[in-house]
């Protein structure tokens, strides 16, 4: 794995300093609304307190040591779904060979693939490209970037990935390079609905369902031609169907992942 152990400094407030000020140690900056997390492969008190002390919005709240298994709940193993093996880069064996292998680093950003919202994606993924020709794709809230890869794979010529973390945008970025699919393949930071006028023969969005009650709600949304819609309980779901099938929706599927996510694909004809 990249990383054994992860020193993580919570403060208040936005941070922008990165590896120019803090060194080759430092990992990235996750931030959430008005606060920051960073992330570090050594200790570096004594750099962040020189940072925070120029910030006068910015106070330091805690700091943790954590492994870097813990972090992302577990060490990423390789996995196969939508006809993918998706692989760990720095386990190059287990893709040694393969013509179907997509390398995933998931950095500190939580999304190795293993979530089985991510798993339908690429199951439902696949299933639209055998049967349609995608040529554009929009991805919403992409994390790592792994389903962006996979609709590069199925034959996308340019896929749009959008997260509004930059931490999340950097990891796909990365992911995106290591994959040499930066001719297809574009990561940018923003808010997802901000984007759901982009025309785009296929949508993805695994995404908070806050987010998704929008997103569906826009105008934009019906001249879809293929969505697929994950990260939702059933009652959520539900809600979601209702509201497209009034909308002029046409639902073909829905998966349910152990029995708890469901993920529904369809279309406007």
């Amino acid at each position: 794995m990249p990383y054994e152990d992860l020193y993580i400094y919570y403060a208040s407030g936005c941070i922008s300093a990165g590896k120019s000020i803090f060194g080759d140690n430092f990992i990235g900056n996750w931030q959430e609304a008005d606060c920051s997390f960073l992330f570090f492969s050594d200790p570096a008190d004594d750099l962040v307190a020189s940072v925070l002390a120029g910030s006068p919005e910015a106070v330091l709240k805690d700091r943790f040591i954590m492994s870097y298994e813990d972090w992302i709940g577990g060490a990423p193993q390789p996995f196969e779904a939508g006809g993918f093996r998706v692989v760990p880069p720095w386990m190059p064996e287990a893709g040694a060979g393969r013509q179907d292998v997509v390398w995933l680093d998931p950095g500190v950003v939580f999304g190795s693939g293993t979530h089985p919202t991510t798993r339908d994606c690429l199951d439902a993924m696949a299933m639209i490209c055998r049967g349609a020709s995608v040529r554009t794709t929009l991805d919403l809230g992409c994390g790592t970037g792994l389903l962006a890869l996979a609709a590069a794979r199925l034959g996308s010529r340019r896929t749009l990935a959008v997260d509004r973390n930059l931490l999340a945008v950097e990891t796909a970025k990365s992911n995106i390079v290591k994959n040499r699919l930066e001719a297809s393949v574009l990561a940018i930071q923003g808010c997802a609905e901000d984007f759901i006028g982009v025309g785009a023969d296929l949508v993805v969005a695994n995404i908070h369902y806050d987010v998704m009650k929008m997103l569906v709600a826009a105008p934009e949304f019906a001249f879809i031609r293929h969505f697929i819609l994950s990260g939702l309980l059933r009652s959520q779901a539900d809600r979601i169907e209702d509201n497209l099938r009034q909308a002029g929706a046409e639902i073909e599927y829905r998966f349910v992942g152990e029995g708890v996510w469901h993920t529904l694909t369809g279309g406007f004809g």
